[in-house]
């Protein structure tokens, strides 16, 4: 735990070092908008790593080859974020009243998310787990680090690839990614619809947490109020992301403040 809060003051600090160079030459309206976009990612990706260990627990994945997972994990989520942000981006710039829809899509989520605040995540009944083992080869046991082995086919009895339960994982915390990207990209649309402020803060808050990761997973029992106090700053940010299309337009240092203020109270 030590170790990882180090790592991840040391993210921290070169996040912090770079919105600070955003501020200096993009204006004070691009570095608040980055701290708000990063700070939102960062609230809304704490839950996402919770979903993760319960992933690795289920597999069974010794803490020693989990950030493998990690790492690999984050070059995924770096090429996938961009298609994302790129997608909403032309989207936003397109079509306006697609913001009614990230708006009425955020408040939807985060009030799914306060109901379901003390439902735990059941793995074995997730869909793409099960069409992984429908359609793959899987290994009942780990093979140390690595994610595909040789081995026989029980049926033919031809050396074959199968995938390990590592491997699985990191295809698990690929998905959960995805599934949470949904929500948080279009949170930060609602701050700013530059696309290089919204894949900015949204990789730099990703790397800290996942650096985070280890601390967190450890002391997931503590957070008994996260999920809801995630859940309200959904449905806020889903309001004011309602609001822009109107012309109504919430100042960012508010929603900064606003922002921290729920996500310390939970």
């Amino acid at each position: 735990a030590k170790e990882s809060f180090v790592l991840y003051a040391c993210y921290m600090a070169i996040a912090f070092a770079f919105g600070a160079w955003v501020w200096w030459a993009r204006g004070s309206q691009s570095g608040l908008e980055f701290f708000t976009g990063y700070l939102i990612e960062q609230s809304l990706a704490m839950d996402n790593i919770f979903v993760i260990a319960t992933v690795f627990g289920f597999l069974g994945i010794p803490r020693i080859y989990q950030h493998r997972v990690l790492f690999w994990g984050i070059l995924g989520v770096i090429v996938f974020r961009a298609i994302l942000i790129g997608v909403g981006a032309a989207l936003v710039m397109s079509f306006s009243w697609i913001l009614f829809v990230f708006g009425a899509f955020l408040i939807f989520t985060g009030l799914k998310m306060f109901w379901a605040s003390h439902d735990k995540p059941d793995v074995s009944d997730n869909a793409i787990l099960k069409w992984i083992k429908r359609h793959f080869r899987v290994t009942d046991t780990l093979h140390g680090e690595k994610f595909t082995v040789q081995a026989p086919d029980p049926k033919t009895g031809k050396v074959v690839t199968f995938i390990t339960p590592l491997f699985v994982a990191l295809l698990m915390v690929e998905f959960v990614d995805l599934i949470f990207a949904v929500d948080s990209v279009p949170a930060i649309f609602a701050v700013t619809q530059d696309p290089f402020i919204v894949y900015t803060s949204n990789i730099f808050a990703i790397l800290g947490l996942r650096a985070l990761y280890f601390a967190l997973a450890a002391a997931i029992h503590r957070f008994k109020y996260l999920q809801i106090s995630l859940a309200v700053i959904l449905v806020l940010v889903g309001i004011k992301i309602l609001l822009v299309p109107l012309g109504i337009k919430i100042d960012t240092a508010i929603s900064l403040a606003v922002t921290i203020t729920v996500l310390a109270s939970g």
